[in-house]
């Protein structure tokens, strides 16, 4: 079976209950979020809104006029000192995932974090997950921390590992 080529644009509000559906089943089925609820389509149409008016880039990826994917990214911390790293968030439509969505979205949102001069993208894995712990080293990330028993989900606790990608000199 061949794929329909994928293609990455900036995300529009059309956009957000598909981004929310791709979300909500990371939340309910997956250790990806440590959010135990799905979130409401309202309360993500307000975290696009926030995104928006503060300038930082939310990605999708589309096949046909299926979005089967999304990335962004924003402040890692409030701090001013932080203001050079950002964290980032990558999702892929269950049944999408292995198949290059995850990378055709990265490899922009990565270019767009270095445009704007900022220095270090974090992300924040699941220490299970293997597969997103090897999607990132492909990126270039690096595992910098390891947080043992920090989150709780589906009745067991989870470790948390930090990646870093630097960007800048």
């Amino acid at each position: 079976m061949t794929l329909a080529p994928v293609t990455v644009r900036a995300a529009t509000h059309a956009d957000v209950p598909a981004i929310t559906d791709i979300y909500n089943h990371a939340v309910l089925h997956t250790t990806a979020s440590y959010d135990l609820e799905p979130v409401t389509l309202a309360s993500r149409q307000d975290w696009f809104a926030e995104k928006t008016a503060h300038g930082w880039p939310v990605w999708v990826a589309v096949t046909g006029q299926e979005v089967v994917g999304w990335a962004t990214f924003g402040p890692f911390r409030v701090k001013p000192g932080y203001r050079f790293t950002a964290e980032h968030s990558v999702y892929v439509r269950d049944g999408r995932r292995g198949q290059g969505v995850g990378r055709a979205l990265m490899r922009p949102l990565i270019e767009e974090a270095r445009a704007r001069g900022l220095h270090s993208l974090i992300g924040g894995v699941d220490a299970e997950n293997a597969g997103s712990l090897a999607f990132h080293e492909g990126l270039g990330f690096t595992p910098v921390a390891h947080f043992r028993e920090v989150g709780h989900k589906f009745g067991r606790w989870l470790d948390l590992v930090f990646v870093q990608l630097r960007l800048g000199a």
